[in-house]
């Protein structure tokens, strides 16, 4: 399924960077957190990308244009340096169209703009370009599948740190508790989408105002509750998230599991053939 990634917002919550970069081009360890919502997808197969892009998108668009794989990855010089051999790659087989949906488009406007490149698609995945979690997509978007709902979208603990407060009409305060143990889910983003998504849906509107209220209520809109890892809004955020990458310990990096399954298993393959003990 194409992928549409919502890459326009000004990043006021990260304005340490935005005045330079665009939001999803903030570092998380070597990659920008752009890239790593895009290996998530393609770790599940996904790796046709629709980027609708706004604020600062020449940026985005260079950092593609030039994207030099061995800054990242392993690889072996040799020919007196003239040939390089990359030990694995990231984007090869990847597919991305950029499209500019305007400055200060909202979502909802934004998926509007990039509906003529999901021509053909029955279902597509669409998601915010900030957002990291280890959800196991693959099971979503089966469930989804088997149901004859128009949307889905995952609904998450905020990651945020705040108190949320209960006052009654005299202004008295009621209740303060830690929003993680106040039973609060928000919407996590992660969304599977039906072509039928824009029967829902006017020019202008915001995605999940308008559009998913019609859906509330004709009862064709799902939420699929996370309570594993998400994270991804603010500084603070980016920091935490770059001390997990730097420690090897990332909860998003799913696709690392797999490599090290696969690994293992041609090491004991191997070892098989040599007559040795797996």
């Amino acid at each position: 399924m194409k992928v549409v990634i919502f890459c326009g917002g000004m990043g006021t919550r990260l304005r340490e960077y935005s005045e330079d970069i665009p939001k999803p081009l903030v570092p998380i360890g070597y990659r920008p957190i752009l890239w790593h919502v895009m290996r998530y997808y393609a770790h599940y197969g996904h790796k046709d990308f629709i980027l609708c892009l706004g604020y600062k998108a020449h940026k985005i668009k260079e950092y593609f244009l030039n994207y030099n794989e061995a800054l990242a990855n392993d690889f072996t010089l040799t020919a007196g340096q003239k040939d390089i051999h990359q030990a694995q790659t990231d984007i090869h087989d990847w597919n991305i169209t950029f499209v500019d949906t305007g400055l200060k488009s909202n979502v909802g406007t934004r998926l509007a703009l990039a509906k003529k490149y999901l021509e053909g698609e029955e279902m597509f995945l669409a998601n915010y370009s900030d957002g990291l979690t280890n959800l196991d997509l693959g099971k979503m978007v089966s469930e989804f599948e088997a149901t004859d709902k128009v949307g889905a979208f995952v609904c998450s603990v905020p990651s945020q740190s705040f108190h949320v407060v209960q006052i009654d009409e005299k202004r008295s305060v009621k209740k303060i508790q830690y929003v993680r143990d106040a039973n609060i889910i928000v919407n996590g983003g992660y969304f599977v989408l039906r072509k039928s998504i824009f029967d829902y849906m006017n020019f202008g509107e915001e995605l999940v105002l308008e559009p998913f209220q019609r859906l509330i209520d004709k009862d064709l809109l799902l939420g699929f509750r996370h309570d594993g890892f998400w994270a991804m809004d603010t500084f603070k955020e980016q920091q935490e998230l770059t001390d997990l990458y730097n420690s090897g310990q990332a909860p998003w990096e799913v696709w690392k599991k797999k490599d090290v399954v696969e690994a293992e298993e041609a090491e004991a393959a191997l070892s098989v053939r040599a007559g040795k003990q797996p």
